[in-house]
């Protein structure tokens, strides 16, 4: 690329030194005019060779990008042959080990069993190889014995024949040097049958225990097998009588729930199993059976579970399973899925019928949707399995389908709200009570406010009335018992300095919680020392009233009088 650039700029340099050239060698216009258009020739070949360069190095970037991406296709089939050889021969390894480890296991299972073969033939063998020993020396002895006992008669007949009397000592000494040599003789066999029969019973004596050992364990196994066999036996009859009484009793109540009647009360009794389950009592918490009137007839939903706020919820109980238990007698696969739809389309029915009723139109108080109780959860899940349109077909008609495990839930749920409804209600109580008390506390401390007052005035008027004695009356006294000679001492009662302490207004232990809601706990213990002392006093307040306020006017009227008196 830039040996094209060094060529065309040559090129552009000699072009213009021979128009240079040229130009200045020929004065004329037509000479102008022949160097400007071999100038505009030159220009042109140089953007001829400009294009021409362009297209080359265009023509070598594809290439190169081709180049590269045949190099990346080739680098990738070449990683994808390498790794498939790879885990080619990795399972070819994985395999040829597999079956090395499983010949060696084999040939080693085979040399122990060839060894326990061998082992039990040679010591088979040295059994009866020392047992025809034992046996071939007891006969050479016997033999010996015989061929003894036999030259024993002949020499005795001989000698006997020949001289009785005089042989008869040689007789009995030979005689009983061959019972020597014969104790000796069979002492001698004695004793290697002894050895072997130690020897061998050395070499049978493992034997014969593992053999009682194996003996004694097979015999505890066909005890132990024996005691199994009869708990199984009498754990099969025992199955097996109550297989038969279930199926006698499952029967029975099939053959009964095949009625109408009869289905509908069990789900009415399953539905009250369930509701008691949940905590809740009739004719505190629901109604059985509840009849309401309409244009169209009776209707009388099997529940009404009672909320707070007098609102309520109507519960039907409807057992469509007849479809069902055909499906789980059918034997064949075709007819048991046909029952099953059909059970699917009895809930379905059922949906129709209970979202038809509109019970939430003649029920005060009643959301718009009325709660399909199921006895059971696997009907709800093979009409579900069937036809999985059911809950919003059910959703539709504003019918809730509920089972047992859910029915609970929601009782629950509303005894919840229940027992918040009386805790609310108890609160509201202690709320009315304590606005009713903080009231009659604040009509108590007007009521004794207006006693401090008028005890206030009363020790005033005492006050008045004592100066106004001591001042006119006692001095007049005290002038009169001068004149006739008596004793001029007269008591005058001290005025009065104590004064009713001014009733605090009520707002002094007052908060704001009794004005709108249950007071909290706290507060001062002045204020609360003063409630308590405002409550003791509460009961006889209006009586000490209605005393004082009699008693002010009686004041009042004599002290009226008294200064009617003084100032006539």
């Amino acid at each position: 690329m830039d040996v094209i650039g060094v060529l065309l700029a040559i090129a552009a340099l000699l072009v213009g030194a021979v128009s240079g050239w040229l130009a200045g060698r020929a004065g004329g216009a037509g000479l102008r005019e022949r160097l400007a258009s071999e100038r505009r020739s030159a220009q042109a070949q140089v953007a001829t060779l400009e294009r021409t360069h362009a297209e080359r190095v265009e023509a070598l970037e594809r290439a190169g990008a081709e180049q590269v991406a045949t190099l990346e296709r080739a680098h990738a089939a070449r990683l994808e042959d390498e790794r498939t050889g790879f885990a080619e021969r990795l399972a070819a390894q994985q395999e040829h080990f597999t079956q090395r480890l499983e010949q060696e296991s084999g040939a080693a299972r085979e040399r122990l069993d060839a060894e326990r073969a061998d082992a039990q033939a040679r010591l088979e063998a040295e059994r009866a190889a020392a047992r025809e020993r034992l046996e071939a020396e007891q006969a050479i002895t016997k033999e010996r014995l015989d061929e003894m006992r036999a030259d024993s008669k002949r020499l005795s007949d001989d000698f006997e024949a020949l001289s009785r009397k005089a042989l008869d000592a040689n007789t009995q000494a030979f005689l009983a040097q061959a019972e020597e040599r014969f104790k000796r003789a069979q002492q001698a066999g004695d004793a290697e049958l002894a050895k072997r029969e130690e020897a061998v019973k050395a070499l049978v004596e493992p034997l014969s225990r593992t053999l009682g050992e194996v003996k004694a364990e097979m015999t505890s196994a066909e005890k132990a097998r024996l005691e199994a066999h009869t708990v199984l036996s009498e754990q099969v009859n025992h199955m097996r009588t109550s297989s038969e009484s279930l199926r006698s009793e499952t029967s029975q109540l099939v053959t009964a729930l095949r009625a109408p009647q009869v289905r509908g009360r069990w789900g009415e009794l399953q539905l009250r199993r369930v509701v008691e389950a949940a905590g809740m009592v009739e004719h505190v918490d629901f109604e059985e059976q509840e009849t309401v009137a309409t244009d169209d007839g009776a209707l009388r939903p099997d529940l009404v579970v009672k909320l707070p706020g007098g609102k309520q919820v109507i519960v039907d109980a409807k057992v469509a399973f007849s479809g069902y238990l055909e499906a789980m007698e059918a034997k064949d696969d075709a007819v048991r899925a046909k029952r099953l739809r059909a059970h699917a389309r009895h809930v379905r029915t059922h949906i129709e019928s209970l979202g038809a009723k509109a019970y939430w139109e003649h029920f005060e108080h009643t959301p718009e949707f009325v709660v399909m109780f199921l006895p059971a959860e696997t009907f709800l899940n093979a009409a579900l399995e069937q036809d999985p349109t059911i809950l919003e077909y059910a959703f539709e008609r504003n019918v809730v389908l509920a089972t047992p495990a859910t029915l609970v839930a929601l009782l629950r749920t509303v005894a919840y709200t229940w027992r918040q409804e009386l805790l609310a209600a108890e609160a509201q109580q202690v709320f009315t009570v304590g606005r009713e008390l903080h009231k009659r506390l604040g009509t108590m401390g007007k009521h004794l406010e207006t006693v401090s007052k008028r005890l206030n005035s009363t020790v005033d008027a005492f006050n008045k009335l004592n100066a106004s004695v001591d001042s006119q009356v006692v001095t007049q006294a005290r002038r009169f018992s001068a004149l006739q000679g008596l004793d001029p001492a007269l008591d005058v009662p001290p005025p009065l300095e104590i004064l009713a302490v001014p009733v605090q207004k009520a707002d002094a232990y007052d908060t704001p919680e009794l004005t709108s809601g249950p007071r909290r706990r706290g507060g001062s213990a002045d204020a609360r020392a003063r409630a308590e002392r405002d409550l003791v006093l509460a009961s006889d307040s209006d009586d000490l009233l209605d005393l004082f306020e009699s008693g002010s006017e009686d004041e009042s009227d004599e002290f009226g009088g008294g200064r009617r008196a003084t100032g006539a």
